[in-house]
């Protein structure tokens, strides 16, 4: 979901859109505030409408920012799967283009990425979020397969520790460049890209993964 132009959003609501309308104010007010600084009535009001509308599509807050981070995860697994072209060029070439992918998203929907990483909502009340989220991870653990094939069986590390790891490295970059004030952030010597790459190539090679890129 993409901000729309504020003057429709009051039209849209009487055209049959206020889930929409909600989730568009509620990200607003994540962008300005972080996911837990806002209540739901607050939400209702920056989309224009009574404190009472959202109930007629959301259970509480809580259930209005899962939604948000369900479609978020939807788009960022889209976006990853499109990164990890089925292994192309090579495999570790595509790793790297989904960790490159991963700081996109991050930078380009930091409303939607807070919702999906900075909430803590529990996981096992909403299982289609958790379903979203794993479709995502789905993705990095499939490109990690694929790379520690490349190694001799008896000396190839679990690609479930890979996955993890280039997940952790890829969200803590990520963090230190996404949901904070240009005043605010530390000043590094490496963009993020720049910092994530070499980061990946450093680990892949500690264990023996670097090797089968195409020339």
């Amino acid at each position: 979901m993409r901000f729309s132009d504020p003057s429709q959003r009051r039209d849209s609501y009487h055209h049959g859109h206020l889930r929409e309308a909600l989730m568009e104010a509620a990200l607003r007010l994540i962008a300005e505030r972080g996911p837990a600084g806002f209540t739901f009535a607050e939400a209702a009001r920056a989309a224009g409408v009574s404190a009472a509308a959202p109930y007629r599509h959301f259970r509480d807050r809580n259930a209005l920012i899962a939604e948000i981070a369900r479609l978020g995860f939807e788009r960022f697994t889209a976006e990853l799967e499109t990164a990890w072209a089925d292994g192309r060029p090579d495999p570790l070439t595509a790793m790297e283009n989904c960790g490159m992918a991963y700081l996109r998203f991050a930078r380009r929907e930091p409303a939607a990425y807070a919702a999906m990483f900075g909430t803590g909502l529990p996981l096992d009340e909403d299982p289609d979020l958790r379903r979203a989220g794993e479709r995502a991870f789905g993705v990095l653990r499939r490109a990690s397969e694929a790379v520690c094939a490349v190694v001799p069986a008896d000396r190839r590390p679990p690609a479930l520790m890979v996955a993890l790891h280039i997940w952790a490295m890829s969200h803590g970059i990520a963090s230190l460049f996404v949901g904070q004030s240009e005043a605010g952030r530390r000043k590094l010597p490496m963009s993020p890209e720049d910092l994530l790459e070499a980061g990946v190539l450093i680990y892949l090679q500690s264990l023996g993964l670097a090797a089968g890129r195409a020339s």
